[in-house]
């Protein structure tokens, strides 16, 4: 399965209010494996940014005068989206910018039914407990010591890592690759027992120990297989 984790940030908390998108970042993962394949973009806003956003996540008015406007990289997000599900955390924060921007210059929205809040699956999971990105981070020892501020890119790597331990957790295991893998690892499997298996017994066993071993198990089993 082809699944997007997603992350925004923006200039502030509603765009009904004038706030826009400034940062979009996208990592495509199959069968919870990252691809490689990333969306990563600054988007001029057209608008200043607020102090107060620029606090949480560091990025200043200055630093997106050069970075192409919405209009310009829409297109590219929604072909790369496209045909996956998409992974946001508080998913409803994100859509209503993004379908926002999207209806703005007369593109179609993102159907909700595309997708699925990792927010929700976690209150689902650990009901009553604390469901932020950091809280789900520490709750399954994802490093965050290089997380200052809160950044598209950054927090859609988290993501991608959170989501995998909400789902079960890493199965690499089951990754297929032609069946190599599973060669390698039956190879590894044959190998491990060859090197633990005893040697055959090459000497023969006496009378003694023979009637030493009857009279151990008459003693110490009152009903038995072998004698």
């Amino acid at each position: 399965m082809r699944e997007i984790c997603l992350d925004t940030e923006t200039t502030g908390l509603d765009p009904k209010d004038g706030h826009k998108i400034i940062e979009i970042a996208c990592i495509e993962m199959i069968d919870k494996i990252r691809t490689g394949e990333v969306f990563h973009t600054y988007i001029n806003p057209r608008r200043e940014v607020p102090q107060e956003a620029f606090r949480i996540h560091g990025i200043s008015t200055e630093s997106l005068q050069d970075k192409p406007i919405f209009d310009h990289i829409a297109q590219k997000f929604l072909d790369f989206i496209k045909g996956g599900k998409l992974v946001i955390h508080n998913a409803s924060f994100d859509m209503k910018f993004l379908n926002h921007e999207l209806r703005a210059i007369g593109l179609e929205a993102i159907d909700a039914s595309n997708v699925i809040d990792s927010l929700s699956l976690a209150r689902k999971k650990f009901p009553g407990s604390p469901a932020s990105l950091d809280a789900l981070c520490k709750r399954f020892n994802i490093d965050i010591s290089h997380r200052t501020k809160h950044g598209a890119l950054l927090d859609t790597e988290l993501l991608c890592d959170v989501y995998v331990e909400l789902m079960g957790g890493a199965q690499s295991g089951l990754v297929f690759d032609g069946g190599k893998k599973e060669e390698k690892l039956e190879e590894k499997i044959i190998e491990t027992v060859a090197r633990t298996t005893l040697p055959k017994r090459d000497f023969p066993v006496s009378e003694a120990d023979l009637e030493k071993h009857k009279d151990f198990i008459t003693k110490n089993f009152k009903t038995n297989l072998w004698y």
